[in-house]
């Protein structure tokens, strides 16, 4: 049975082109009412293009779907707001957000400033609170929600010259973690994707699997996701190319002793890193519980 998203309505931003776009239309497709969420800026965060939004509307319709344009910024708290309060007003709730919204700012470490750190934190990183605050309470007044966020690779493994795109990426790993323990009882799940896609966000990388990299193979993971269905929360699913993976971050068991020195670390480090039997916590006590038996608490 295919994944129906009648009656459904979501929250895209970003949505007026490459990853965001695809995400829009498949969940168009598949009988949600969207929210398209473009302010039309370029990579850097610059408004260029005001009608992104408004196109990507029209592809939906023609698909057979709805949808409304949306060009509120989501890099603060009252244009996340809006954001919200245009879904509600053209629909009449909210079921889904899909926190996809960001730009770039790259420069190596050392040339790093202020200009290129704080945009970029707002758009991703902040711009999923703004987003996704105030759907929160509607999400927990009518016991469901779904929240999928954008995550990348850069974030979970590193990359040259993206220190601020990582910092932000791996900052949505935490937020989803989080509301992904407070939204259990709701029937609120949160998940984030690192997507491998050609896109204009990485046009300018010479990629020899370009032609495998379509955005629409990422957006068939962010539909299950964001299904009443999917049961999975705080998860993080590494998606593109047709191939899905789990993204997760473990701990081992260690190395233990009581009056722990430096030179023991430097002595044990074999112990420190080997991951047989290695854990994934659930939480942060998780990993304070594994603490308490090697400790025999």
């Amino acid at each position: 049975m295919d994944l129906s998203f009648d009656d459904r309505v979501a929250v895209v931003t970003g949505a007026g082109g490459g990853l965001g776009r695809a995400h829009a239309l498949e969940l168009g497709r598949r009988g949600a009412k969207v929210v398209v969420n473009d302010m039309g800026t370029s990579l850097s965060g610059d408004g260029v293009e005001r009608d992104r939004a408004a196109i990507v509307v029209k592809e939906i319709e023609a698909l057979g779907g709805t949808a409304v344009a949306d060009t509120n910024s989501i890099a603060t708290e009252e244009g996340g707001r809006s954001v919200i309060e245009t879904a509600v007003a053209a629909f009449g709730r909210v079921d889904i957000v899909v926190n996809n919204a960001g730009i770039l700012r790259d420069k190596t470490f050392h040339n790093t400033g202020p200009d290129d750190v704080d945009p970029v934190l707002d758009v991703h990183l902040k711009g999923a609170f703004n987003v996704t605050r105030p759907a929160w309470s509607l999400f927990r007044d009518q016991g469901f929600g779904r929240v999928v966020v954008t995550s990348s690779s850069a974030g979970f493994f590193g990359n040259f010259g993206q220190a601020s795109y990582a910092s932000a990426k791996l900052g949505l790993v935490g937020l989803i973690k989080v509301l992904a323990i407070e939204g259990r009882k709701y029937n609120i799940t949160a998940n984030a994707i690192g997507p491998v896609a050609m896109t204009r966000m990485t046009s300018g990388f010479d990629n020899p699997l370009a032609d495998y990299l379509d955005p629409a193979l990422v957006s068939s993971a962010v539909a299950f996701l964001c299904h009443e269905s999917c049961e999975l929360s705080g998860e993080v699913l590494s998606a593109g190319g047709g191939r899905v993976a789990r993204v997760f971050i473990g701990v081992t068991r260690g190395y233990l002793k009581g009056d722990l020195t430096a030179e023991d670390i430097r002595d044990h480090l074999d112990e420190v890193f080997d991951d047989t039997g290695y854990q994934v916590p659930g939480n942060s006590m998780e990993e304070m519980n594994l603490l308490a038996s090697m400790l025999g608490k």
